[in-house]
């Protein structure tokens, strides 16, 4: 087993943390090299999971998906993956992506999976704080969070980020998270190792820096 702090030579990590339950994982941007690992995670999905995501009952994912979530820049689209460090296969396990609005610049979208497996283990709360984090950087104010009504593990995690709901035309539930106002909440979850660790990765006072320049 890879322990955090003992970097895994052939897998570069960003930030190498633990899940809730002590397994470790390395956190850290897509790249658009990942497309395999992209692939192969949400193939790994189970299909009510899959559905839940995309919307969409497709059993293996379209090229044109794959292409579009490892596009990752770091300014327009912003993407952070985890990968499980238990073992020797390192398989992805989870991704989360912010994609800036083309009509409003300071505005994006924002999507997560985990795989079923990692549910409940605070793994999507890490990744969103990584992806958060990057938005402050790159000027993304507000996120757009769209979810079926039947996803209640969706509605919960965004209830709790502070995000508000908006009126929605369809049977899809439409949220707007505020980014500053999520990381606080974030940040202030000191029982979270994982969490902690994302955050010491970009340094305690990141986001008070950020706020101090903008004022």
């Amino acid at each position: 087993m890879v322990q955090p702090g003992n970097p895994t030579p052939h897998l570069p990590c960003e930030i190498e943390t633990v899940l809730s339950d002590g397994r470790p994982v390395c956190l850290r941007t897509i790249r658009p090299s990942d497309e395999t690992r992209i692939r192969d995670g949400i193939n790994e999905m189970s299909d009510r999971s899959r559905y839940l995501r995309f919307f969409s009952a497709f059993r293996s994912p379209p090229e044109s998906i794959v292409k579009q979530l490892s596009a990752v820049d770091g300014h327009d689209h912003i993407g952070w993956g985890a990968i499980l460090l238990d073992g020797d296969e390192c398989p992805p396990i989870a991704a989360a992506h912010a994609i800036r609005s083309k009509d409003v610049p300071s505005h994006g979208e924002l999507a997560i999976a985990v795989l079923d497996d990692y549910h409940g283990l605070g793994l999507a709360r890490m990744l969103i704080a990584a992806v958060l984090l990057d938005c402050i950087d790159e000027d993304l104010h507000a996120l757009d969070m769209q979810m079926l009504s039947e996803n209640r593990a969706a509605h919960n995690l965004v209830t709790f980020l502070g995000a508000k709901r908006a009126p929605a035309l369809d049977s899809v539930s439409h949220y707007v998270l505020d980014v500053r106002e999520a990381l606080q909440i974030l940040r202030s979850d000191h029982a979270s190792e994982g969490l902690m660790a994302v955050f010491a990765a970009r340094g305690d006072n990141s986001l008070s820096t950020v706020e101090k320049r903008e004022q």
